[in-house]
């Protein structure tokens, strides 16, 4: 087996040009690398899709763990960065990786004044060589010469460079004029639930708010959906009659889990009425302070697993 860094490429802004319908995803994962003269020696280079990341699938992301699988060296992988933060947790998820995985990406194309894809790209690689990393393993995000640890990242701003962060914990380390920095503890965040496959419930996740009523959850369990994402208020808290529908929705064994709008800090059973104290009585799980989408993917995972609902959110 190669001792080089593979990158996969998968498409992205990273990727994309202008076209007349739009920009989207034209440039190949060696056109990047050609970009970046001081990877030539040191990488492979494997095309694995040619998408923007908002259609990016499990189907993908089980091919992408395969060829991880296949390789004993750090890899990189390219990446759209609307939903890189799912991709990178959803590997993390579901197996343990004895070497680093660093997704990477850009917010300007490559025919935009000051792309960061070449920059963004290096730093990836110099991250993924890092004997440090090479014994940590994991799962990691790295854009702006900051890495994030898969578990704890979001996509935070529309355009800016500094556009991913980690509320609670910060980054991990970060890519400098004098290489690879660390700042915390090296290796995945995220508890393996083993898979034998891609998941394929139906998980939608349901925003609450000022005056939000419990049609959304009603209608999920109507159509027979295999379980509930609530992005509630502030510690976990919900309209009343929400409330009541996930005590319904529980009773037809639909599990639900509850999560925060607040991009910081954590769910928790504290309040009466609508709120988590509630809303734990009728038998939700709290995601801890995973994010919606990230405990959607936790979710559908888990229904896939050996492990209960419960026990697959306990360590959150």
């Amino acid at each position: 087996m190669s001792e080089r860094v593979l990158v996969v490429s998968t498409g992205g802004t990273i990727a994309s040009t202008a076209g007349e319908d739009g920009a989207s995803p034209t440039q190949t994962g060696e056109d990047l690398v050609e970009a970046v003269p001081e990877l030539t020696d040191r990488i492979e280079v494997t095309q694995l899709s040619q998408r923007p990341s908002v259609d990016m699938d499990f189907e993908v992301l089980e091919r992408l763990r395969e060829h991880i699988a296949a390789h004993e060296a750090g890899v990189v992988v390219t990446h759209g960065t609307d939903t890189m933060a799912e991709s990178a947790y959803y590997i993390d998820l579901v197996d343990e990786w004895n070497v680093p995985v660093v997704f990477t990406g850009a917010q300007r194309r490559p025919d935009q004044p000051g792309a960061d894809g070449p920059a963004n790209l290096l730093a990836s690689v110099i991250a993924a060589e890092e004997p440090e990393m090479l014994s940590a393993g994991g799962v990691y995000l790295c854009l702006n010469g900051e890495l994030h640890a898969a578990r704890d990242a979001y996509k935070s701003h529309t355009w800016r460079l500094d556009t991913f962060e980690s509320p609670t914990r910060g980054p991990v380390g970060a890519v400098g004029p004098n290489g690879f920095e660390r700042y915390r503890e090296l290796g995945s965040c995220s508890t393996t639930l083993s898979t034998t496959g891609e998941p394929t419930g139906d998980v939608p996740i349901i925003t609450t708010g000022l005056g939000v009523g419990r049609d959304g959850i009603d209608l999920a369990v109507e159509r027979g959906c295999d379980g509930i994402v609530i992005q509630a208020t502030g510690l976990g808290n919900t309209p009343e009659p929400i409330a009541d529908a996930v005590a319904d929705a529980v009773a037809a064994d639909v599990p639900i889990v509850i999560t925060s709008r607040c991009h910081a800090g954590g769910v928790a059973a504290v309040y009466g009425g609508g709120g988590g104290y509630t809303l734990e009585q009728h038998g939700a799980v709290f995601a801890g302070d995973l994010s919606a989408p990230k405990a959607r993917i936790k979710l559908l995972v888990a229904l896939e697993s050996e492990s209960s609902v419960s026990e697959a959110f306990a360590a959150e």
